[in-house]
């Protein structure tokens, strides 16, 4: 079993930025790659953007591209979610989840993760 949480959600203007992170904690992290999703009111959950174990290989959905980065501590068994530029559009509750295999494009499926943190709110105002 692994348990997530997330942190660092909050209310930002327009163009301002937040970083988000997930602590993960229970069995090892080893091997598990890991994503972000978020979900907007009235909205399906999206992906966001995921990484490798390894780190070494990234992918993010086309509308946080070149704005989001995502990046893991796996000594501290962190991932962060650095978020620039953002706009009322990225208003929404993002989530950490943990997925065993990693496996593109099935891994920006919901279905393709293990485990789920409760979700952090950041909303931005215009």
């Amino acid at each position: 079993q692994v348990q997530l949480v997330e942190s660092g959600g909050g209310l930002v203007h327009t163009g301002g930025s937040l970083t988000l992170s997930c602590a993960a904690s229970g069995r090892t992290f080893s091997g598990y790659a890991m994503g972000w999703f978020r979900q907007a009111p009235g909205k399906e959950r999206e992906f966001v953007a995921t990484i490798t174990w390894t780190g070494g290989s990234t992918y993010y959905a086309d509308s946080v591209k070149g704005r989001f980065t995502i990046s893991r501590d796996s000594g501290k068994n962190t991932v962060l979610l650095q978020m620039n530029s953002l706009n009322p559009e990225d208003t929404a509750v993002y989530y950490c989840a943990a997925a065993r295999s990693w496996i593109p494009p099935t891994i920006t499926y919901l279905r393709a993760y293990d485990y789920w943190g409760q979700g952090t709110q950041v909303t931005v105002s215009s």
